[in-house]
């Protein structure tokens, strides 16, 4: 007969099958127990066919992969630990040294530096292609590029880029592309299949589409995570084989906090945007602003590339930045930005808390245009009116002689 610290470890209750709950279950796990020698053998890590090991998915991990490609309209997904660790697995994964690989100039900020330091320093070289003009990315697409990243909007600048447009020079250049698509969260638009009803056809977008799960898809600002999805099976081996040996996992609970998130994402998004659009009209018309960017605003770089994707009734998610008045210094900007109450400093979005940052873009960007400051706003869940009252109060701080 055991004794009970054994029956502790082994007890052989098994609690009986068919329960159901409006969450999935959590499952916990570094090792997965086998029935036999046999499954041993057999394991397949590779197709979810069973478990092997926990950094190669359990019911949890497997559920919400799943669910990630159905909102990006894929097929497969890999979690990793961060929006940034996605861009790395792919990149890991599909270039060596003596490659190419392109990236948009408002790139994501430590995309680009991890292109321009490890990538570089294993052989990799890495060039800047400006967005905005499709003619400049098909010049520079030589014979050694193997990867062009996309994003829209751009990142911090927010210019919303001719997409399909991209994707269509990767298509026919033979070189595979890959979408930043946290900005969009798989409901803005389907970075598989860009366009508008007969406008392009299916699988006219990325053939890669990553996310950083820590904005939008978490809602919590509390989750690091990341996500990449893809339609066609032999680049997801590619990908996952890469995956697999870098180590890359997520906790469990993490998941959790996902899956819980994942069925109001959308209501959520429509409340961010709706709010934030109300504050950027009202921003807009003040005097202290010189320039709005907000992709779903007339006379912001790329509208017509926004209403061209995602229509007059698109979403437009809860960012935008404003560029101020060049008679304003950075320190007046900056004491704005610290007489905020409700809208707090910090970095990342998509989160119940408004955000604000201040960025120095003439030294983020080959060109700049403007002379103002700009500050970017993540608008959270507040109330509208009482964020706008925060604003008001704060340019007023702003407004002050130094």
């Amino acid at each position: 007969m055991s004794k009970p610290v054994t029956d502790l470890i082994h007890h052989p209750y098994v609690p009986p099958a068919g329960f159901a709950a409006p969450q999935p279950g959590v499952f916990k796990a570094s090792t997965v127990i086998f029935p036999n020698v046999a499954a041993i053998r057999a394991r397949d890590w590779k197709h979810k066919t069973g478990y092997t090991y926990g950094l190669h998915g359990t019911p949890t991990t497997f559920m919400l992969e799943e669910r990630i490609a159905a909102l990006e309209g894929g097929k497969h997904c890999l979690l990793v630990p961060s929006g940034l660790a996605a861009i790395t697995a792919v990149n890991l994964a599909l270039l060596k040294s003596g490659d190419e690989v392109l990236l948009p100039d408002n790139v994501y900020g430590p995309s680009k530096a991890l292109a321009e330091a490890e990538l570089k320093g294993w052989g990799i070289r890495c060039a800047l292609y400006d967005p905005m003009n499709p003619a400049d990315l098909e010049a520079r697409i030589g014979p050694q590029t193997r990867l062009v990243w996309l994003e829209a909007p751009g990142s911090v600048t927010m210019e919303f880029v001719p997409l399909a447009h991209l994707a269509q020079i990767c298509r026919q250049r033979g070189v595979t592309s890959a979408l930043d698509n946290t900005w969009g969260a798989g409901l803005a638009f389907n970075g598989f299949d860009l366009g508008r009803g007969d406008r392009f056809v299916a699988g006219s977008g990325a053939d890669i589409v990553v996310q950083a799960l820590t904005k939008y898809p978490s809602g919590g600002g509390d989750v690091l995570m990341g996500s990449v999805v893809t339609r066609d099976d032999a680049l997801h081996q590619k990908i996952k084989l890469t995956h697999m040996r870098l180590g890359f996992g997520v906790g469990a609970n993490d998941v959790e906090t996902v899956l819980r998130s994942l069925p109001s994402i959308e209501v959520r998004y429509r409340a961010h945007d709706r709010s934030a659009r109300v504050l950027a009209a009202w921003l807009q018309a003040r005097p202290e602003v010189a320039q709005l960017l907000h992709p779903a605003f007339p006379g912001s770089p790329g509208h017509e590339h926004w209403q061209a994707l995602c229509g007059d009734d698109g979403l437009a998610a809860g960012l935008f930045s404003v560029v101020f008045d060049s008679k304003y210094a950075s320190a007046q900007v900056d004491a704005f930005c610290d007489a905020l109450k409700l809208f707090k400093l910090g970095y990342s979005w998509g989160g119940p808390i408004s955000l604000v940052v201040p960025y120095d873009i003439p030294s983020m960007r080959k060109t700049w245009p403007h002379k103002g400051t700009l500050v970017r706003f993540s608008v959270g869940l507040e109330d509208v009116e009482d964020l706008r009252a925060d604003l008001e109060q704060a340019l007023e701080v702003m407004r002050r002689p130094g």
